[in-house]
């Protein structure tokens, strides 16, 4: 379900936390369904728990999954699916134009085609 790529320059963090959110937007994690535990996550993606808790942490600081006490983690109601889908997309976006700049196009450039959409 969840996938780490070894090889991406994109932290072992990001892209889980990337993978989960879009597992939400997709609804194939649906709203009150468990997430795996820290450990058994770890173990399964050959990752560090540290690694799995600190997106759980960033993951219920944007209210995408809320932990109960001794339950383990759950995703959040509904309402999140078009939070995650918007996230995902302002990501997305915030890549290409890291990526326009790099190739020398210019803000005004980017401004004009953002406009005429």
């Amino acid at each position: 379900m969840f996938h780490i790529d070894f090889a991406s320059r994109t932290p072992i963090y990001e892209q889980l936390y990337n993978n989960i959110l879009q597992l939400i937007s997709l609804n194939v994690l649906k709203p009150d369904e468990k997430l795996p535990p820290v450990r058994i996550l770890a173990v399964d993606l050959g990752i560090n728990p540290n690694t799995v808790s600190k997106v759980y942490k960033m993951l219920e600081q944007n209210g995408y999954i809320y932990t109960g006490i001794g339950r383990g983690s759950f995703i959040a109601p509904v309402s999140n699916k078009d939070n995650a889908e918007k996230q995902l997309a302002l990501e997305e976006f915030e890549k290409s134009v890291k990526k326009s700049y790099g190739v020398g196009i210019t803000k005004e450039e980017l401004i004009k085609i953002i406009n005429s959409l």
